[in-house]
């Protein structure tokens, strides 16, 4: 047996050769043939190779927290971290090491935990004290193989679900002169203001005297248009008023023929077409033979049966066009039947009919009515009337007839119509009238709504074409009151 002071002794064992006293080599036949045993190691109690594979069970916080993909419980104390240290003694040196790993790893969780807002002050806090402590003791004890250090671990905590954030945010509109004292809006750039008053071309006022010193001064002195210019303009806006809604029908009346019912027709709708940028119509629903299209100077050659006969082949306008005649008012005109024979067939369905067509393309819808006031055209006519037109003569008989069919109209279910209707006073006949026209006007005010002159015109008596432009001023400003008189009725319906 070798002396275990010997110095090769020494070095093997360090090594980790097996010593023979320390071996059981009995059994062990070394000569002949080999044979497999079984050899037993003795292993201390104390291993200090498991320091490892013990610390790895038992990481740091950082591992722990990245394992379990939670974040570190920040409310644990000092006193709980060093509580929890594993009793595990292990080499001094590597235990440093350990330690400054798990101090790296806490370091990183520390980067962590400020990126998701938890309690960054106090994980610094704790680290950073249990970090001088294991400095501390490592540097009073000693540093053989046989010293221990204890590690500081923190214990795998419940994950705590960041809360959200919440961003209370008020919308709210504001005006454009809230956001920006000096910022404009698109409404400032107006015509007065953008465009050169040296280059613009003014309207040259209305009116003998104001046309003059205008022009005299070298267009720098505008007086404005003159008091006469200024009422007729007014009368055109008036007339060319807005109807919103669907299209319009108003049927214009008279019980006696003769009265020029036909003529005040035909002046209403002139005076319409002249002034409103939508379309009119008017159309002859006598069934005794109508002359309306002889009123103006264009004929188309169709009639109102036409229309009746190819309604459901109607897709457009143009086919429409085809059949009404227009004049230079740009009134369309329907002709009714000039044969007697088969005028006489022409009833309330046929009138309908063509009624149902002209609303898809008019705005206005104008009927001149036979006299017959119980005639099946005239039931169909007054169940689309929104407003009436009521002709009277300045005579005894013509007046009372007027105003029977007023009190007819009332008692049959139209007396909100004959509230809101116009009543034209028609001059036939040259010279002054014998009855009073002031008392017969007075009269009728008292039972619709407005009440219009027509004066007497030698053109229009004749019988020929009217032309708007051709007739007398008297007799074309009769018809634009007349035609701002409908279109006020038109909007502004009388209650009931």
């Amino acid at each position: 047996m070798a002396d275990r002071s010997d110095p090769e002794r020494a070095e093997t064992e360090e090594h980790g050769i097996l010593d023979e006293e320390r071996v059981d080599t009995s059994g062990i036949f070394l000569g002949g043939s080999t044979a497999q045993v079984d050899v037993t190691l003795p292993v201390p109690a104390d291993d200090d190779d498991s320091i490892d594979e013990d610390f790895d069970e038992t990481s740091g916080p950082a591992h722990i927290a990245a394992d379990y993909g939670m974040p570190l419980h920040t409310d644990t104390a000092e006193a709980e971290i060093i509580d929890d240290v594993d009793e595990t003694p292990v080499d001094a040196e590597h235990a440093t090491h350990v330690y400054d790993t798990h101090a790296n790893d806490t370091h990183a969780y520390d980067t962590h935990a400020n990126d998701t807002d938890t309690h960054d002050a106090d994980i610094e806090d704790a680290v950073e004290e249990a970090r001088e402590d294991a400095v501390a003791d490592r540097e009073d004890e000693p540093t053989a193989p046989a010293e221990r250090v204890a590690v500081p671990v923190a214990q795998p905590v419940r994950a705590v679900e960041p809360s959200p954030v919440a961003f209370d945010v008020t919308l709210a509109s504001k005006r454009l002169g809230e956001l920006e004292v000096s910022r404009e809006g698109a409404d400032v750039l107006t015509a007065d203001r953008l465009l050169d008053p040296h280059h613009v071309t003014k309207v040259e006022p209305e009116g003998f005297w104001q046309s003059a010193l205008y022009r005299a001064s070298g267009t720098l002195i505008n007086l404005g248009d003159s008091k006469k210019a200024r009422e007729r303009k007014e009368l055109s806006r008036r007339i060319a008023a807005p109807l919103p809604g669907g299209a319009r029908f108003v049927p214009v009346l008279s019980r006696k023929g003769g009265v020029g019912k036909t003529t005040v027709t035909t002046l209403l709708g002139m005076a319409l077409a002249d002034a409103r940028d939508d379309r009119v119509i008017a159309v002859d629903a006598n069934p005794d033979r109508g002359t309306l299209a002889e009123r103006i100077a264009r004929t188309s050659g169709k009639t109102i049966r036409d229309l009746v006969r190819i309604k459901d082949e109607v897709v457009g306008y143009n086919d429409l066009s085809t059949i009404v005649a227009r004049d230079e008012t740009r009134l369309d005109v329907l002709a009714s039947d000039a044969d007697p024979r088969v005028s006489e067939a022409f009833g309330d369905d046929d009138y309908r009919a063509a009624a149902e067509v002209a609303a898809h393309y008019y705005s206005v819808v104008l009927t001149d009515t036979g006299t017959g006031i119980v005639h099946s055209v005239m039931s169909a006519t007054l169940e689309r009337a929104d407003s009436l037109v009521v002709v009277a003569g300045l005579s005894i008989d013509e007046a009372r007839l007027a105003s029977e069919t007023l009190t007819w109209l009332e008692t049959n279910g139209y007396g909100d119509r004959v509230r809101n209707a116009v009543v034209v006073l028609n001059t036939t006949r040259p010279g002054s009238p014998l009855v009073r026209a002031d008392e017969v006007e007075a009269h009728f005010r008292t039972r619709v709504r407005s009440v219009i002159r027509m004066p007497y015109d030698s053109h229009i008596a004749s019988g020929a074409a009217i032309g708007f432009h051709e007739i007398h001023p008297a007799t074309r400003e009769a018809a634009r009151q007349l035609a701002a008189a409908v279109v006020e009725s038109l909007r502004v319906p009388a209650t009931v």
